[in-house]
């Protein structure tokens, strides 16, 4: 059990320019009134109190405590685990609000020193109780349904009793994560945000975010223009990317090493509590579609585009059959809302207060955080989302996207904060699906042939960016770890492994523009969550499974998504999708869900005969 940190898994009124209307910003008030608000000094104070009372009460202890005495203790945990949630997500959100403010910087950083330091009596728990004899726990369990309740999680931690060191050490390692990991991490996101890009053609220098978006621009001239001023930057800046990824991986080698995991994925995949051998029957469902995928849709996309190859810069250009468009807020907002409310009104209701209460911050602002995400901060609050929304088309998907997993852990917070938390795997369920729902809404009411070109066009290559672009990633991070393992990589080792997954997945229709071998430098996900990108093309998989068991009339299926989605934690895999007559540890679910993507392509195909 660790405590709750925010983290981008990557998520007055701003005015959105560009006619997109007045945009929403975070109302962090739920949270807190503001940093020095006394209510900030008196649960940081309660932390320190709680946690020294709490290990004083079960350290060495927990062995003879019965069940009635054992469930007051977890609950006493699950406490201490909200109020330290609530104080790191009020710290981490007003952060990457402005990750160039120096203040809110060194608020977080001091919040973060004192929760750790805080916490720190609390590391004996996991420990000792996965000492405790399996039959001793079992006959608690059975003694006390309260008990009973918290067996997930308990099943969870006990699958680190392996990788499990001294407490001593693990103390140490504890103290330790503010200047090993997580000081890294912020090097990389104020290195990211402080970046300026110059872009010829443009009037002033423009963030990361405003660069990347250009890459969707119809002009191609104007892609170019971005996609060169990225290389450029990135190759300005590859030593210290390359320092803080090497540093990383070596951290994370030490740490695997000393903890006897067989590889670098498999605490992932302990976190996620999914079976190994279920992630590599989808990598490999995934690897062996590329050519019946990606490298057939891009081959068709160059024809549309009357290129013979394409360059990294057309990767997500629209189609020249596209007109430019851009979507105002409140129309983002009616489209979403409608096929949220078409599947099942419980769903848009509660949609509903993210647009109303402040809980979501729309608008690119100097210094916010790049990307978008769903933060649940705690259960005992609501969630918040962030966007950087600029009314591309594409922005009402991530609205959509992102309001999903909004949903998912609204609905998730019934369970209480130890149990609330998805698994990664099932954590992009409900996003995904919410993209689905949206995305077939608008096709239905498509009125020409072009226009469902365009949409079918624009899904196909979301799903290609989710599925085979995280699949490749994922092959990425796999070499990277494998390669630092035999030494310390320089910038050239590393843009050769990007290279080598790129050219794979993309295909023959691509031509790579010198400068590109940088482009991994940018994906935080690398930085921050090694080895997570895998859980989108799960996500996508599963939910094109499950959108064909909605779509074929499966009986009562709203109400059995809704029990899933409520379940959070609480159940495996196995468990949550049993209801729907899915099985992931089967070798031919994942070929399911590729073959719908096969689908829209061959419809493609057809509209060119």
């Amino acid at each position: 059990m660790t405590m709750s940190l925010p983290q981008p898994v990557f998520d007055a009124n701003a005015s959105g320019g560009s006619g997109l209307g007045r945009l929403p910003e975070w109302d962090l008030r739920d949270l807190y009134a503001a940093e020095d608000a006394p209510e900030v000094t008196r649960d940081l104070d309660w932390l320190d109190v709680a946690c020294a009372e709490f290990a004083a009460d079960y350290e060495g202890k927990l062995a003879g405590l019965d069940a009635a005495a054992m469930l007051a203790c977890v609950t006493r945990y699950e406490q201490i685990d909200v109020i330290a949630g609530r104080l790191m997500s009020f710290a981490g959100l007003r952060y990457y609000q402005n990750t160039m403010d120096s203040g809110r910087a060194k608020f977080m950083a001091d919040v973060q020193d004192r929760i750790t330091n805080a916490t720190t009596p609390l590391v004996f728990f996991s420990l000792e109780f996965n000492r405790l004899d399996e039959t001793h726990l079992a006959g608690l369990l059975a003694a006390d349904a309260g008990l009973a309740r918290y067996k997930p999680v308990f099943d969870r931690m006990r699958a680190m009793r392996p990788h499990q060191l001294s407490d001593e050490l693990e103390r140490f390692l504890h103290d330790e994560s503010v200047v090993g990991a997580s000081a890294w991490n912020k090097l990389f996101d104020e290195t990211m945000a402080g970046l300026t890009f110059t872009v010829a053609g443009e009037d002033e220098d423009l963030n990361l975010e405003s660069t990347l978006n250009l890459l969707t621009d119809t002009d191609r001239a104007k892609r170019e223009a971005a996609a060169r001023a990225l290389a450029a930057v990135f190759d300005k800046n590859i030593k210290l990317f390359a320092r803080v990824h090497n540093t990383l991986a070596k951290e994370k080698e030490i740490h695997d090493r000393w903890r006897k995991m067989p590889s670098p994925q498999h605490g992932r995949h302990l976190s996620n509590h999914v079976e190994p051998e279920v992630v590599e029957a989808l990598r490999n469902a995934v690897v062996a579609a590329y050519p019946k995928l990606s490298h057939r849709y891009y081959r068709l996309k160059a024809k549309w585009m009357g290129l013979d190859t394409l360059q990294v810069w057309d990767r997500n250009a629209p189609l020249p059959t596209e007109a430019p468009r851009s979507v105002g807020w409140d129309e983002a907002r009616e489209t979403v809302m409608q096929a949220y409310a078409g599947f099942d009104p419980r769903m848009a209701e509660i949609a509903q207060p993210f647009f109303d209460k402040g809980w979501i911050d729309a608008g690119v602002k100097p210094g916010k955080a790049p990307g978008a995400f769903a933060h649940p901060t705690v259960t005992t609050v609501h969630p918040y989302v962030m966007l950087n929304y600029l009314g591309k088309p594409r922005d009402v998907m991530t609205l959509a996207h992102e309001l999903g997993h909004g949903v998912h852990q609204v609905l998730a917070a019934g369970q209480g904060e130890l149990l609330s938390s998805t698994p990664l795997t099932l954590a992009e369920t409900a996003s995904v699906f919410g993209e689905m729902l949206t995305f077939r809404k608008l096709l239905d009411a498509a009125k020409t042939p072009a226009e469902r070109k365009t949409l079918l066009a624009g899904k196909v290559e979301d799903m290609i960016n989710t599925v085979v672009r995280q699949i490749a990633f994922y092959d990425f991070e796999c070499k990277l770890h494998a390669a630092r393992a035999e030494g310390e990589l320089t910038p050239d080792d590393i843009n050769a492994l990007w290279m080598s997954v790129q050219a794979q997945s993309l295909g023959d229709a691509f031509d790579f523009m010198d400068g590109y071998e940088t482009f991994w430098a940018y994906i935080p996900h690398f930085v921050h969550s090694p080895f997570y990108v895998y859980a989108y093309a799960f996500g996508d998989g599963l939910v094109n499974a499950l959108y064909a068991a909605y779509a074929s009339g499966l009986e009562g299926f709203e109400d059995k998504y809704f029990d899933m989605l409520k379940a959070g934690g609480s159940k495996h895999h196995k468990e949550l999708l049993a209801p729907f007559g899915l099985d992931l540890s089967d070798p031919a679910f994942w070929d399911k869900g590729l073959e719908m993507i096969a689908g829209f392509i061959d419809e493609l195909e057809a509209m060119e005969g």
